[in-house]
């Protein structure tokens, strides 16, 4: 079954941390991204989220980001982890960031 826990990298070099999934499949971890549009110097970032525990192990996930630290946006991911032939571990994900805007008409814009 697929393992949440410790780390992942994506193709861009962001790096994730997962402390440890528990019983009912929530878990919590830091975000390390490698790439941003904020003015301020990148840090690593809370997370928390929830894995569906399926027993072929390919289970969905999703979790939430704050990037609070450096930026007013907050960023979801949703996926599935597969298991390949060879035994790794690989995660699918989509996600979506919503940057912060000072007006409802500038709404538009703030989410991609």
């Amino acid at each position: 079954p697929c393992n949440l826990s410790g780390w992942w990298e994506n193709d861009l070099g962001s790096k994730m941390q997962v402390f440890k999934v528990g019983n009912d499949g929530t878990f919590s971890g830091e975000y390390h991204t490698a790439v941003s549009s904020a003015k301020n110097p990148i840090q690593p970032s809370p997370l928390v989220g929830s894995q569906h525990l399926d027993e072929d192990g390919q289970c969905t996930f999703g979790f939430a980001v704050n990037w609070k630290k450096f930026s007013d946006s907050t960023a979801v991911f949703v996926g599935q982890c597969f298991s390949g032939d060879d035994g790794k571990e690989v995660l699918h994900t989509s996600w979506l960031l919503r940057e912060k805007v000072n007006s409802e008409t500038d709404d538009w814009k703030a989410t991609r």
